[in-house]
């Protein structure tokens, strides 16, 4: 995932996707990366970041460097890649652009909801017969992604396309103020959409309510070209039967047909037919960004105001006590790391972190959702911090005025040894037994407390007499040498049922128990 989009999506702004199909096998060069740049702007214009999906020697890449863009479109030998040809194709080491349904599943994978093409495959006419139907379908209905496109490509058979995506239970939805379903470079398909949204944020609200189900199914807009851009529906037609004719006289079948036949729809039209493909892929970008925005705006607003409460669940929860961290990761690029103030090459980057945060996210995704206790900022980190962990339980969370969330930062040799670290972590004195004790409730009630040594010894030493009074099973994670010693100062660790250490953090404990080091253990790894 390009980096770009990769903080986009941490950080809860709006991504589009976009596919490369359209690049390698739509348009010719340098037309194709003149309108993948122009889409991209368009997208950036209307508040979203683009991501377009492609296949570079092997690997799936979600957002393109401009560079990347010139290589797909340039390349004479690039492949048409969905969801069968991608194990043959990144086994092989080959490169290519990915169809409506590759699309989706990349997009997918990277938590993009909303994604943005000319128009989706469909049944072929006399399909029937052939049974020559585009993998594109059965992705819309098995991955839930919103697909924003000019409805299904006219050269298909749009009632049977139709039909088939209710079979496979999509939601299709037409943009505007019309039911009719656009069939791609007309306006018009004599088909009626089942359903229609007026804007972009009736179009949100769809795409929320069906991701909110958990339907695994997508979700199909269907917008319309633009009026002044759009072609005769008739001319259109004419073309398509004789480039039909010709596909048959000429034995095209498969995925080679979609292609042959809009270049030949094309030449009959003289042009008329691109023009409308640039201007529908144009407002598409156009409308699919707008949607994203307002859908991004939407689950934010639904995140704040409807974080999950103890009230809510039915069972008692574990509780992890601990810190947050937002982790910046400066890896040097070559061995050797210059000093006195000098630049080193290298990548850095920005992950989220924290001790008792990574356990809680953890129990989140093993279905356990504990109660969350710890402190941010309300600074710039904060907010991003309660997106990325939106699966958690952050209601109890102390948020700061005048405070910074913690961070850290390190710097790692190309080898991957820690060289320095640094970190702002003075917000976890915040986690105090004054706090914590408001939740003694769900303390004495939970199957499991975890804490971590970040927090003030005071606390610990509360929930560790908790435990003790109320046969609670606590686990004890050290977080660093300088801080693995805090139950053990007293009693308080006798209360500890788990403790996970490594080796150094080991030897603090032992020495502040007073024990002598074991012989050989200063070999050990």
């Amino acid at each position: 995932i390009q980096p770009s989009v990769q903080e986009a999506l941490m950080e809860g702004r709006p991504v589009v996707a976009l596919e490369s199909t359209i690049i390698t096998h739509g348009m010719a060069y340098p037309q194709n990366l003149s309108m993948a740049r122009e889409v991209e702007e368009i997208v950036t214009t209307n508040g979203a970041v683009p991501a377009t999906v492609g296949i570079l020697r092997g690997r799936i890449h979600v957002g393109l460097t401009d560079e990347e863009l010139e290589f797909l479109a340039s390349s004479k030998n690039v492949l048409k890649v969905s969801r069968r040809d991608l194990p043959f194709i990144l086994s092989q080491g080959l490169s290519g652009g990915t169809t409506v349904s590759g699309t989706m599943i990349a997009a997918h994978k990277a938590g993009i909801p909303v994604f943005v093409t000319g128009g989706i495959g469909g049944v072929h006419r006399g399909g029937e017969n052939t049974l020559d139907v585009s993998a594109d379908l059965t992705e819309l209905g098995r991955t839930p992604v919103a697909v924003v496109s000019a409805g299904v490509k006219s050269i298909l058979d749009i009632g049977r396309t139709l039909e088939y995506l209710e079979t496979q239970g999509v939601c299709v939805a037409a943009f505007g103020e019309s039911r009719e379903f656009p069939a791609f470079f007309s306006r018009q398909s004599g088909f009626q959409a089942p359903y229609h949204v007026r804007d972009e944020e009736e179009a949100a609200e769809l795409i929320a309510s069906a991701l909110g189900l958990g339907l695994s199914s997508g979700v199909l807009i269907a917008v319309p070209c633009p009026q002044e851009r759009a072609a005769s529906g008739q001319v259109i037609e004419e073309a398509i039967q004789q480039a039909l004719s010709e596909a048959r006289s000429k034995g095209i079948t498969g995925k080679e047909l979609t292609p042959f036949m809009l270049q030949k729809i094309n030449e009959l039209t003289d042009g008329k037919s691109l023009d409308s493909n640039l201007a529908l892929i144009q407002n598409n970008a156009r409308v699919g960004s707008c949607i994203a925005v307002a859908l991004s705006k939407l689950q934010k607003a639904r995140r704040m105001g409807n974080l999950p409460r103890r009230e809510d669940t039915t069972s008692p929860q574990p509780v992890v006590i601990g810190g947050i961290n937002v982790d910046f990761i400066a890896k040097a690029q070559n061995p050797v790391i210059l000093d006195g103030g000098q630049t080193n090459a290298g990548r850095v980057r920005r992950t989220f972190g924290g001790v008792g945060r990574n356990l809680a996210d953890c129990l989140s995704r093993l279905g356990q959702t504990p109660l969350f206790l710890s402190a941010v900022g309300k600074d710039e980190h904060s907010e991003s911090i309660l997106h990325y962990c939106h699966h958690m339980d952050m209601s109890a969370i102390l948020q700061l005025e005048g405070k910074s969330t913690a961070t850290y930062c390190a710097v790692i040799t190309s080898a991957g040894e820690l060289s320095v670290g640094l970190g702002d972590m003075d917000i976890h004195h915040q986690i105090t037994e004054q706090y914590v004790s408001q939740f003694k409730e769900n303390l004495c009630q939970a199957p499991l407390v975890c804490i971590d040594g970040n927090v003030p010894l005071s606390t610990i030493q509360y929930v560790c007499q908790l435990a003790r009074e109320h046969q609670l099973a606590v686990c004890y994670e050290p977080t660093d040498e300088n801080k693995a010693s805090k139950p053990f100062l007293s009693d308080s660790w006798k209360a500890l049922t788990y403790i996970s250490p490594n080796l150094q953090e080991l030897r603090a404990i032992n020495r502040t128990l007073g024990n002598p080091l074991p012989a050989g253990i200063e070999y050990s790894e």
